[in-house]
C-alpha cells in the first residue's frame, strides 16, 4: 500500500466541517501536517476562548485521518491563541487583577485503571533524571507490582534509548488508542516511539500540551499499580500542565549535590507544592564516585546538598545513588542495571529507592483517606 499524503489527509479534513458548514480546511485552521511512518501529526489553531468547545472537532480530524485505509494514526493538537484587539488584550494586567488562590491539583483516576501516577521531576537537566525514573519504575516492578512508565519530555524523548525499544505503538482493536511498548514487564510509551529520534519537535506549548495528554488519555495502559512520569527538566509549561491537569499522586524530586543544582531543585518543589501536589521526597544522584579499579570513594560534586536540603524544608530523603559507569554505560545500552544486574549494588540502592518511594506514597494515600471529605455547615 502506498505511504501516506499530506495531499490525502487534507482531503480527508475537508470532510471535517464546523457549525456554519465550513470545513476546517477553507477555514484556514490546520497548521503545517508532518508525516511520520504513515502517522499524521497537526495542530488545529482556535481562538482560546472557543478552545473546550473545538475539542469534539479535533476529535473528529484525528478520526478523519486515522480512518484512512494507509495511515498508521493521528495525532491532532489545539493550540489556542487569541486575536489581537480580543477581550484579552483589554483586561487588566496581572497586578490589577484580584488574586485567586491556586486550585489544587485533581483527584481520582484520570485513566481507568490507574491507581496512583508518580512524576519523577528536576529543576534542570543533566541530574540523571530519566536514568533514575526507569530504574526506580523497574524497583516497584520487583515489589511485584504493576508499573507503566510515561516519557513526559516531548522535545527530548528517552525512554526508548533507554529501555532500547525500537518500532512503533499498536494501535488497539477499537482504532482509538495506542498500545503501550512493553520492555523488562514495564509499559512504556513516548514521543521517542512516534517520531524518528532526529526530528526536531518544533510545537508551541498548547500542542505540547495536548500531545501530554493524549499519550497518557489515548493509551491502553490496562490495569497499573503506579504509573512513573518521567517529566522534563525545569519548570514550564509542559511541567505546570501534567501538574494541574493530571491527579498526581506525588512527586520525587532528582538533585545532585552541589549548591547550582540544589537551586533548580526548589524551584520544582516549589511548583508542585503550588499545586498541591505531595512531595513523596528527594533522591541525590551522582551523590559519590567509586573508583572502579581501587574502590576510593571521590565526592566530585560535593556530597549530602540534597540530604540536608530535605531536611532543611521537611521533605524525606529517599536515598544517594553513587556515579559509576555501570549505570551510566547500561542505560546507554537501554539495559537499564535493575534489569541487567539484579543483584548488583546499584540495583541494590536503586530497589530500596522504590521501597522507600512506595513507603511515603501509601503514608500520603492514608493521609488523604483519614481526611476524608470536608464538611461545611452553614
Amino acid at each position: 500500500m502506498a505511504d501516506l499524503t499530506k495531499q490525502q489527509v487534507l482531503e480527508a479534513l475537508k470532510t471535517v466541517t464546523l457549525a456554519d458548514g465550513q470545513n476546517i480546511i477553507d477555514a484556514g485552521m490546520i497548521s503545517e501536517i508532518f508525516i511520520d511512518k504513515d502517522k499524521a501529526i497537526f495542530s488545529m489553531n482556535v481562538a482560546a476562548e472557543e478552545a473546550q468547545a473545538m475539542e469534539a472537532v479535533r476529535a473528529k480530524a484525528q478520526e478523519a485521518v486515522s480512518s484512512l485505509p494507509n495511515a498508521a494514526g493521528a495525532m491532532v493538537a489545539l493550540t489556542a491563541e487569541r486575536k489581537p484587539g480580543s477581550a484579552a488584550a483589554t483586561t487588566p494586567p496581572p497586578t490589577a487583577r484580584p488574586k485567586r488562590e491556586q486550585a489544587p491539583a485533581p483527584k481520582g483516576p484520570v485513566v481507568p485503571g490507574i491507581d496512583n501516577i508518580i512524576a519523577v521531576a528536576s529543576g534542570k537537566g543533566g541530574v540523571g533524571k530519566s536514568t533514575t525514573a526507569v530504574n526506580l519504575a523497574l524497583g516497584f516492578k520487583e515489589q511485584g507490582l504493576k508499573v507503566g512508565i510515561l516519557d513526559a519530555d516531548v522535545y527530548g524523548p528517552s525512554l526508548q534509548r533507554l529501555l532500547g525499544l525500537t518500532g512503533r505503538p499498536e494501535t488497539a482493536a477499537d482504532g482509538k488508542k495506542l498500545i503501550p511498548m512493553e520492555a523488562y514487564g514495564l509499559k512504556a510509551m513516548s514521543m521517542g516511539f512516534l517520531v524518528d529520534e532526529g526530528t526536531a519537535m518544533i510545537w508551541r506549548g498548547p500542542m505540547v500540551q495536548q500531545a501530554l495528554m493524549q499519550m497518557i488519555r489515548d493509551v491502553e495502559w490496562g490495569q497499573l499499580d503506579v504509573l512513573v512520569v518521567d517529566m522534563p527538566p525545569g519548570t514550564g509549561d509542559a511541567q505546570l500542565t501534567m501538574a494541574q491537569q493530571v491527579p498526581l499522586a506525588g512527586a520525587v524530586i532528582v538533585s545532585t549535590p552541589q549548591d547550582l543544582s540544589l537551586i533548580d531543585a526548589r524551584k520544582g518543589l516549589a511548583m508542585f507544592k503550588q499545586v498541591s501536589v505531595p512531595i513523596l521526597g528527594i533522591v541525590e544522584n551522582m551523590s559519590y564516585f567509586l573508583c572502579p579499579s581501587c574502590g576510593d570513594r571521590s565526592d566530585i560534586f560535593g556530597s549530602g546538598g540534597a540530604q540536608k536540603e530535605a531536611t532543611t524544608i521537611g521533605v524525606p530523603f529517599l536515598g544517594a545513588v553513587p556515579l559509576h559507569m555501570e549505570i551510566r554505560a547500561t542505560s546507554d545500552e537501554g539495559r537499564p542495571v535493575v534489569a541487567s544486574d539484579p543483584e548488583g549494588q546499584h540495583a541494590k540502592i536503586y530497589r530500596e529507592l522504590a521501597k522507600n518511594t512506595w513507603s511515603e506514597l501509601n503514608a500520603v494515600n492514608k493521609s488523604e483517606q483519614a481526611r476524608g471529605p470536608k464538611i461545611t455547615i452553614e
